[in-house]
């Protein structure tokens, strides 16, 4: 990389810095705004979802959960309603089936009468694990070496058409209350990762659709958010597990983000109503950095992050 490159990355690096101080410090997130707010959250058995459903808890909302485990969601829901959920329950289903979208909503109706927030966060396979899928990235998989369609298929239902279908069915609840989508997506969303072939054609296409509801929104003044949480490696107990498998994943691992803080940053931009939320700081300069050095953008964040 030449000097001149350096110089442009490390303005980035400063305003991405920059911009998130302020964000972090000026955004206007007011807490009570969110005491006894009904919220939906998906993909709550583990990681950034159950933290997602303690943040909340701790700021007196209710939540209604879902996770395939049932026997983790009881857990979850018990810790929730001990750090103050004014309400915890939960649906076991899977998000890749339609009747288990549908029953997830309406038990939100039932059980609260209205919806002011719709955190969609789920993410999964049927043919595969999420611990396999990162092992894939970690270790280069090329989609060309195993080619399964019925995967990339599966692997599009639950983690794309799902969230269209619950976001679908949410929005006459979210219209009355002028409520939220918050779309968890990922930097994987902004640039290409290889390995994650699968992975990356889903958060491109979250990003694609989830950003033109938003815009059909305002078209037919509609007052419900749309915020896309842009997230980098994250050190949820999946990555943390595998990493601490890998030579050197302890010093790789240092420099993910607290899943806490992370899950603290999505509540924050969809209560506020943020267009996108990067985080942590380092997704912004990467993301827009692709604009101006496609061909090494990559292999730039790897070095620098992994």
């Amino acid at each position: 990389m030449t000097m001149s490159r350096l110089l442009w990355f490390s303005l980035f690096m400063l305003l991405g810095a920059v911009a998130v101080g302020i964000y972090w410090n000026y955004d206007g997130f007011d807490p009570e705004s969110v005491r006894g707010a009904t919220v939906v959250i998906t993909g709550c058995s583990t990681g950034i979802g159950e933290e997602m459903a303690y943040q909340y808890a701790r700021l007196g909302a209710k939540i209604l959960i879902t996770a395939r485990r049932e026997n983790r969601l009881k857990e979850v829901v018990a810790k929730a309603k001990s750090l103050g959920a004014q309400e915890a329950h939960y649906v076991a289903g899977d998000m890749g089936k339609a009747e288990d979208c549908e029953r997830t909503i309406q038990t939100a109706k039932e059980k609260f009468g209205r919806l002011d927030y719709l955190v969609l966060n789920h993410v999964g396979s049927s043919f595969k694990s999420f611990e396999d899928m990162f092992s894939d990235l970690w270790r280069g998989k090329s989609w060309d070496d195993d080619p399964d369609m019925d995967f990339f298929v599966d692997f599009l239902n639950i983690n794309l058409i799902s969230y269209v279908r619950l976001a679908s069915l949410a929005l006459p609840l979210l219209k009355e209350s002028k409520g939220h989508i918050v779309v968890v997506g990922s930097l994987g969303g902004k640039m290409p990762f290889p390995g994650m072939s699968f992975y990356s054609s889903v958060k491109f296409a979250l990003d694609g659709f989830f950003s033109s509801l938003r815009v059909e929104l305002m078209k037919a003044q509609q007052d419900v958010s749309v915020t896309l949480a842009v997230l980098g490696f994250i050190a949820t107990p999946t990555f943390s597990n595998h990493l601490k498998t890998e030579p050197d994943g302890d010093k790789v691992l240092e420099k993910f983000a607290p899943t806490d803080e992370t899950a603290l940053a999505v509540i924050r931009g969809g209560a506020t109503r943020a267009r996108e939320i990067y985080y942590p700081f380092h997704t912004w300069p990467f993301s827009k950095l692709r604009a101006l050095v496609p061909d090494y953008i990559v292999v730039l964040f790897y070095s620098i992050i992994i």
